[in-house]
């Protein structure tokens, strides 16, 4: 045999070749399980090595026995290593049994189909909680921010801004933890033109160069990150938005009109007819459930519904359709809304009819929390609608509340498991309703 076959085979056992080197472990142990087979069923099919053991004082029976037991061990444990080493590969980071993980994966692909609706840190912290009761997500993006490093990529590259598109990607990856870390790793001072920038968005943009469109930019890294389901933008049209204010005034810009401090009457696009990716359009008609919120509900949940063909489809989709509340009211936005006022606001853009239930968090926020929320103008969303209601909206009341830490602040969101357990648990009581009207 060449040095080269031999190099070859040597490199089976090299780390990281991990399914060769247990396949190779399980022929063979096979093939010493297979010459126990033969020597318990005769002895002359073992002649020849039994002669040579002979000498030695080993008895017949002790040396079949061995063999059952060496093959027999191998092949069990080469098996184990073979699973686990295939089940690392499509889960990077698992933990338990490798049983467990693979049976839990193919229930989460039997789950139901979600697509989530929205934008900011909202949609992307029900994302995280979704992933672990389906695997058949479909996060629907706006793609309409204008500021810090997506902002700024839109401008210099053309590109659509990333900065949503990332955040859901990466929470939906199967290792969140570790992508996490590295894809929001912003450029400090010092960097140049990267100052600012997260090592994530500058992925997208590198990748919307090499495949030449922002769409297979996000199915790329989507691949790459091994996510649950898949993230769409609304659109891939270049748009603004457009608020109207109480006085009349035109704002442009998500910047500009989360920062003004005039009320917003009507939100609209730069341009009318914006079309929506077709793939969206796809998923709402498929879809057994669909959840609007949480979010920003002028500038996340808003723009989505105003791109062409998203609010209607929603409208005529026979899924059951969720509305999840905000917990705090936001400044500049939604200063002073209660429930209802959300509710009015968003049936400017949508048949509130359509939907079959809002989810509301009830669990009190801590006094010092708020301190720093009211500070800047900020009140929880008071829930003020009650069954029956002018909407036909199930009221679903739970403890929803999750804190985190923030440059140094405690700030409030949603609870992501505890959210996506409500959801599921709303999702069968309505389809059972409906089950009992037929």
């Amino acid at each position: 045999m060449s040095v080269t076959k031999w190099g070859r085979i040597v490199k089976w056992l090299y780390p990281g070749m991990g399914v060769k080197r247990w396949a190779l472990v399980i022929g063979a142990s096979g093939v010493v399980l297979v010459v126990g087979l033969m020597g318990l069923i005769g002895r002359d099919h073992l002649k020849s090595l039994y002669e040579l053991l002979q000498n030695s004082g080993v008895p017949y029976s002790a040396l079949v026995a061995a063999l059952l037991a060496v093959g027999a061990g191998g092949v069990a444990f080469g098996v184990n290593r073979l699973v686990r080493s295939i089940v690392r590969g499509i889960s990077p980071g698992y933990e338990g049994r490798a049983s467990e993980v693979l049976y839990s994966r193919r229930l989460l692909s039997r789950g139901p189909r979600v697509v989530a609706i929205g934008g900011g840190t909202g949609l992307s912290t029900l994302l995280r909680g979704l992933k672990q009761w389906t695997a058949n997500i479909t996060a629907v993006v706006t793609v309409m921010d204008d500021g810090g490093s997506s902002g700024r990529l839109r401008k210099e590259m053309n590109i659509l801004p990333p900065g949503d598109i990332r955040n859901c990607l990466i929470a939906l990856a199967e290792d969140e933890s570790k992508m996490a870390d590295l894809f929001q790793h912003r450029f400090g001072e010092g960097s140049g033109a990267l100052e600012g920038h997260s090592l994530g968005n500058l992925v997208l943009a590198g990748l919307q160069q090499r495949t030449g469109s922002f769409d297979r930019a996000v199915e790329e890294l989507s691949f790459l990150l091994n996510i649950r389901g898949q993230v769409l933008p609304a659109t891939l049209e270049d748009v603004q938005l457009v608020a109207e204010m109480e006085d009349g005034t035109l704002v442009r810009g998500e910047c500009e009109i989360a920062e003004s401090p005039k009320r917003i009457v009507r939100m609209g696009l730069s341009r009318p007819r914006v079309r929506a990716y077709p793939k969206v359009l796809t998923a709402l008609r498929a879809a057994d459930v669909i959840v609007l919120g949480p979010g920003s509900l002028f500038t996340s949940i808003v723009p989505n519904l105003l791109v062409e063909g998203i609010a209607q489809e929603i409208e005529l989709s026979r899924a059951v359709k969720i509305y999840v509340a905000n917990l705090m009211t936001q400044p500049g936005e939604t200063d002073g809304f209660t429930l209802r006022d959300h509710l009015r606001a968003l049936g400017e853009y949508l048949d509130l009819q359509a939907l079959d239930a809002v989810i509301v968090n009830r669990q009190p926020i801590p006094e010092e929390i708020l301190v720093h929320y009211r500070k800047e103008g900020a009140e929880p969303v008071v829930c003020d609608l009650e069954e029956p209601n002018e909407y036909g909206l199930r009221i679903v009341s739970a403890d929803l509340l999750g804190i985190a830490e923030l440059e140094g602040l405690q700030t409030v969101k949603h609870h992501p498991e505890r959210l996506a357990k409500v959801i599921a648990q709303t999702t069968r009581e309505l389809y059972a309703e409906r089950l009992k009207r037929f």
